[in-house]
């Protein structure tokens, strides 16, 4: 998705990027093909342990077309707009796209399907429809839509989009929804053009708590135009990704470059996953075992490309966290130190003490007069004894 630029407390949320054969608006067309995220992260493998089933996603985008056949009754529930227009529907197409990649149904003739093809959308629209391009979410916007899912008990929020402003509603929102019990699963950004910024924090992903997401492509690789920052904790398949278009069917999106709203989709339901597996493990332990268990070079070090790895469902789904597995700490626990801390030895100086020499007066003082009056008394024992 593109960043916000020089408007302050903004986010902006680009149109689909359409794949080299063109998908048509108002033509209903079917792709048998399976989407290659999905074999990447072993959804076959995982279906078996968790579907979603019983977790609610929330979808804070440009809206979810529940008339796309993948969307069933019941499967959209009605949602909410902030920005007007109606929840489901959606003019941007970018909200339905990310909604297919977290819980499309599958329909015949189709090879589309989420990876969290049980899970229950929430679409909560911030996105307005009146415009296609430039700035159209107002992060306070935004901070009312996160506090609205949370109200609504889902377990998972996506935000497929990023800003650079870090705005005090916008922190104040994902931490309310966080102690709720909502994950919060945010864009780690994409850079427009080779002028933007490679590196910098994006919010909210790089408010505490929040899974920041970059797009890798058929590689693993992070996608070249991918944002690096230490807000990145997980990457996910965005590029040239097969899912939902409109109320039209399906549709190759991203082909010529990452996409981290559609990895956030990616990771969302592999939260959605592991959350309807261990419901009691709230927000903090379902991301700790995304993180725990994601692929990476090094198992014990995250970086400011690929965060914690590449999240892998299977292994999330189905490790042993007993404290034995290198990588982040648990929740609620503090990070061990690269190094044992130098030890700062302070330098007494002793400093004078501006009331000694009276002090030392007045003790003398007090020496003197008691030997005095100890001395008159010996005098008048002695004269007592000699009269009598």
């Amino acid at each position: 998705m593109l960043l916000a630029g020089a408007v302050a407390g903004v986010v902006t949320v680009p149109g689909p990027a359409v794949g080299a054969d063109s998908c048509e608006e108002g033509r209903t067309r079917y792709v048998a093909d399976t989407p290659a995220g999905l074999v990447r992260l072993g959804a076959s493998q995982a279906w078996p342990l968790a579907t979603g089933a019983g977790t609610t996603v929330a979808v804070l985008d440009s809206g979810v077309a529940d008339a796309n056949a993948h969307f069933p009754d019941g499967s959209v529930l009605p949602g909410r707009s902030f920005v007007g227009g109606s929840a489901t529907e959606d003019v941007r197409l970018h909200g339905t796209a990310v909604a297919g990649v977290v819980a499309a149904r599958p329909v015949e003739g189709s090879g589309v399907v989420g990876l969290a093809r049980g899970a229950s959308v929430l679409p909560v629209k911030v996105v307005a429809d009146d415009t296609r391009e430039g700035p159209d979410a107002d992060a306070g916007v935004l901070a009312e839509a996160i506090a609205y899912a949370a109200d609504e008990g889902a377990e998972v929020i996506v935000v497929a989009l990023s800003t650079f402003v870090d705005d005090a509603r916008l922190r104040d929102a994902t931490a309310a929804a966080l102690r709720s019990g909502s994950l919060v699963v945010a864009s780690a950004g994409n850079r427009a053009s080779k002028d933007d910024p490679a590196t910098g924090v994006r919010y909210p992903a790089g408010y505490p708590g929040v899974l920041g997401v970059a797009a890798t492509d058929d590689g693993d690789r992070v996608a070249e135009n991918a944002v690096r920052g230490p807000h990145v904790d997980l990457a996910a398949p965005g590029v040239e990704v097969l899912t939902t278009y409109g109320a039209w069917g399906d549709c190759y999106l991203s082909a010529d470059a990452g996409s981290s709203s559609y990895a956030t989709g990616y990771v969302a339901a592999a939260a959605a996953l592991v959350a309807q597996r261990y419901p009691g493990a709230g927000p903090r332990g379902w991301a700790h075992r995304l993180e725990a268990t994601a692929a990476r070079a090094r198992r014990d070090a995250r970086d400011d490309v690929v965060g914690w790895g590449v999240v892998q469902p299977v292994a999330a789904l189905t490790a042993v966290l007993d404290g034995s597995l290198a990588g982040p700490p648990p929740p609620g626990s503090s990070p061990a130190p690269s190094e044992e801390a130098p030890v700062e030895r302070l330098a007494v100086t002793q400093v004078p003490d501006p009331g000694a020499a009276d002090r030392r007066r007045v003790t003398w003082v007090a020496v003197g007069a008691t030997g005095l009056l100890l001395a008159l008394a010996l005098l008048r024992l002695g004269r007592t004894r000699r009269g009598g």
